[in-house]
């Protein structure tokens, strides 16, 4: 399902074309996004989406889940994480599962600059740590402006995440990762020689995320290693302190993302949580016996869940 969920092209229907913006997150760096807004935006909820590893905000789960979402009455803001989506030249940086302040920048610019009054976050498999790491780190001070945030396939353990990843049925996902996190940092080289140093031959020789991450993300991001790395970017690490409505979409047939690591890190002690693992999903597929939209289980969930909260919102100001 992981492959099909991948391959198989989501449904577009009524998503309008975008206008471009730039988030500025911290001087010298920005976000390019991809916002949809509605006729009188303030007077309607937003979600803010965030792709994956190695994702843009033009892979297909996040314009299904924009459709979607714009035609239940959402402002969308499809975000493209530092350096995807054709965004090299917009930061000095690499990227990494850590930077949350990034989303928390762009949460409060369309607060302050935007005055929406309810803002919502997606996040897929990196993306959703991402958003679920805000959250959390904003813990008791979250603005009442956030009405929640969604986690598909989070990979809130990056060390489980990873190990899981470098399993021998796993080749596939990991050579292709790799492959494009070797690409892109060739790209970012040929415009920032002087800021990432590595030797060519060690690059040219990784075959893993971890190689990687040791040799490349750590050291530019002043990690002493990848263990460190991994430990200090996990959302894990603060999703007790979340105090917001979060929803949770994994699959227990996930193949590199266990459902473990949400049982180590003790998720559903937090009544903020709900967690929903299914039996099956793959990684971020979720592919039911639908038609249209409704055939994309999670993209359909996570519509519900913010609409809900909307609802409530609209109900306690009636």
């Amino acid at each position: 399902m992981t492959l099909t969920g991948a391959l198989w092209p989501r449904p577009t229907r009524g998503l309008p074309p975008p206008r471009t913006r730039l988030f500025e997150v911290e001087a010298g760096t920005s976000l390019l996004a991809k916002c949809h807004w509605q006729a009188d935006p303030r007077n309607h909820p937003a979600l803010a989406i965030v792709h994956g590893l190695e994702g843009s905000a033009d892979s297909g789960y996040v314009r299904g889940l924009a459709a979607s979402a714009f035609r239940a009455g959402f402002n969308v803001v499809r975000l493209n994480q530092r350096n995807c989506g054709g965004s090299e030249r917009l930061t000095p940086t690499l990227y990494n599962s850590g930077m949350s302040d990034d989303y928390r920048a762009v949460l409060f610019e369309l607060i302050e600059r935007d005055r929406l009054r309810e803002v919502f976050f997606a996040g897929y498999s990196m993306g959703g740590n991402l958003v679920l790491k805000m959250a959390g780190e904003l813990g008791g001070k979250s603005p009442a402006e956030l009405r929640g945030v969604c986690g598909v396939c989070p990979t809130i353990d990056l060390e489980m995440c990873v190990r899981a990843l470098e399993s021998r049925g796993n080749w596939l996902y990991e050579a292709n990762f790799v492959f494009g996190l070797k690409r892109r940092l060739r790209r970012k080289n040929r415009l920032c020689p002087e800021k990432f140093i590595f030797r060519r031959s060690a690059l040219r020789n990784l075959r893993t995320v971890r190689g990687f991450d040791e040799l490349v993300t750590a050291p530019s991001f002043g990690y002493a290693s990848a263990a460190e790395y991994y430990a200090m970017a996990s959302a894990a690490r603060t999703m007790e302190q979340i105090k917001v409505p979060t929803l949770i979409l994994t699959a227990k047939d996930d193949p590199f993302v266990p459902f473990a690591q949400f049982e180590a890190a003790n998720v559903r002690s937090n009544a903020c949580i709900t967690l929903v693992g299914t039996d099956c999903g793959g990684h971020c597929s979720f592919i039911a016996d639908g038609q249209g939209s409704k055939r994309y289980w999670a993209e359909e969930r996570i519509v519900e869940f913010c609409l809900h909260r909307a609802n409530a919102q609209a109900q306690a100001r009636g």
